[in-house]
Order: structure tokens, then sequence, then C-alpha cells
């Protein structure tokens, strides 16, 4: 059963510790050893010539034997190649470890390319191909404001050239999102101001003195937009009509055909779910925004309604 990655770099640790503490005692060991070689050596020095020879002969050999263990002791690449079959592990797998060279403790599974831990001959022992970075092309070019009036977010993106692979750098963010300010011709009807009357002063009646041969202006047809209140200050309660507009509530405002300018739209009739400003033309004071909901042609608003100026 596989241990967290803290208790696996204790066991690393503890090891390793293990490994340095067993060194000096192989190094004291060899020093004792030359020590006592010196001793001999001078020993034999005071013996015949012929038991001089053979006992030096004997001691040569000694030597080039511990000679032969110790370098092949430090020169061996100890690692995953001499790890039984299977020689490397898929995933994380704690026992998937042997010692390397400098007898410490490594690893000769998958995730040892993340933890850092892998024995020096991993990658020819597991046949495990170079780690290939992440590419990326190019930047593309900045979406349009989200907002069609005032502030809102812009963001770009980039593809994929080439993925990672064997542990290779992952890729580096793909999207970036940056804010923006709009500054559209819509954005200048969003400005607009409207000035509001309740619909008793109807402003569409018949000139009882109006002469025949002056000409009639042309009537256009009415239009109908739906505005839930988000503010409204306290002068607005004074009227009775103005009482009425209080936030989160939905009126309707009428457009006029005498209310209408060149473009056929009354001014500050708003803009679909952007937040805008009205006025009340009788009610000195009261003042407040809303936010269209809805745009109706060729209709008319029922009693106790609003109408534009």
């Amino acid at each position: 059963m596989s241990v967290t990655h803290s208790t696996r770099l204790q066991m690393k640790f503890s090891d390793a510790a293990d490994a340095k503490r067993r060194s000096p005692s192989l190094r004291l060991k060899v020093l004792g050893f030359a020590r006592n070689f010196s001793k001999a050596a001078s020993f034999v020095s005071e013996r015949p010539r012929s038991l001089s020879v053979m006992m030096l002969t004997g001691l040569t050999r000694v030597c080039a034997v511990i000679a032969l263990v110790m370098c092949a002791c430090g020169s061996s690449e100890a690692g995953c190649a001499d790890r039984p079959s299977p020689r490397c592990c898929p995933g994380r797998n704690n026992e998937c470890v042997e010692r390397s060279a400098r007898r410490s403790v490594c690893y000769c599974d998958t995730y040892c390319r993340r933890s850092g831990d892998c024995c020096d001959d991993y990658q020819s022992a597991c046949h495990i191909s170079a780690a290939v970075d992440c590419e990326v092309r190019q930047w593309g070019p900045w979406s349009p404001c989200s907002s069609v009036c005032g502030a809102g977010t812009t963001e770009r993106s980039r593809q994929v050239a080439t993925p990672p692979h064997n542990g290779g750098t992952p890729c580096p963010d793909l999207k970036q999102r940056r804010g923006c300010l709009a500054h559209t011709q819509t954005c200048s009807a969003a400005k607009e101001v409207a000035k509001i009357l309740p619909d008793s002063f109807k402003r569409n009646f018949k000139d009882p003195w109006r002469r025949p041969h002056m000409l009639m202006k042309e009537e256009k047809k009415s239009y109908c937009v739906q505005m839930r209140v988000k503010q409204a200050s306290a002068a607005c309660k004074v009227k009775p009509w103005s009482a009425g507009l209080v936030p989160e509530r939905t009126v309707c405002v009428e457009c006029q055909s005498d209310a209408m300018t060149t473009d056929n739209r009354c001014r500050g009739d708003g803009l679909q779910n952007i937040r805008s400003f009205w006025s009340a033309a009788s009610a000195p004071g009261c003042s407040g925004s809303w936010v269209r909901e809805s745009f109706s042609e060729d209709c008319r608003c029922p009693s106790y309604s609003m109408i534009f100026v």
C-alpha cells in the first residue's frame, strides 16, 4: 500500500541518513587496514629477504582485491537496472525503490519525474523518451467589449501547438481577460435622461382653434416600454402619481407621436438591460434610475401609466 508524499520524503531522508552513518564506518575500516598494512610492512623489512618477499607478495594481493572492491562500489551505477523484473513501475509506487550510486534512495516509478527523486538511469533503464515542453501559438485578437455602454470585459485566447509529453513543462494560460470601457453611439442613448408625466397629460389632442388651411402634423404610431425602477428619490412620494415609482416595480411608459424626435423615438427610452435615468417633470426633485425590460411597437399603456415628454 502506498504512503503519502510526506511519508515518502521522510523515508528518503531517513534512508539517506542511514547511508551516511554507514559510509564513515567503511572509510574507518579502510584507514585501519592501511595502518595495519604499514605496520606489517615495517615488520617485514626487519625479517630476512626471502621471508620479506613472500609476505610482501601476499599483502600486495590482498590490497589489490580490496582496491578492486572499493572501485566497484564507488563506480557502479546502481539504480533501476539492478531491480528485478519489473524494473519500472507505473503511477506512484513507493515499493519501486532502489539505491543510487551514491547509496541514496531513488525511485523507478512514473511519479518520480514529478517528485524529482528518480534514479540516475531511470530514462535509459525504463526506456523513457526525452521530455517535450508545451508550445503555444501567438495570442489572438481581443474580443469586443462585453458591455454596450460603460464598464465591461474583453478577452483573447491562444491555441496549443505542441502538448507536453514525458513530464515536460505544462502549458501556460490560454486565455486572458481585462476590463474595458465602451463608448458607442448606443452608449449616448443610455446617457439620456427621460422626462416623464402621468398619462393624464395626454399630448395627442385636437386643437379646436386650428384653421382648416393649417397643415396637420403627421401622427405617428406610439410604442410602449416596460421599465423596472431601480432607484427613486424621496421627493417622489409628494405627488400621488409619482409615489408609485418605487424600486423593483415595473411601470409602462408610452412614447406618443408628439414626443418623438426626428429618429421616431422618445429621448430617454433606455436600452435593454442597461441602467438609465429618469426625472418627473411635474414633481420637483423626483428622479431615479430604471432598466428597460421590454419594447412593444404600436401599443398603448393601460390607465395610470406614464408618458414621455
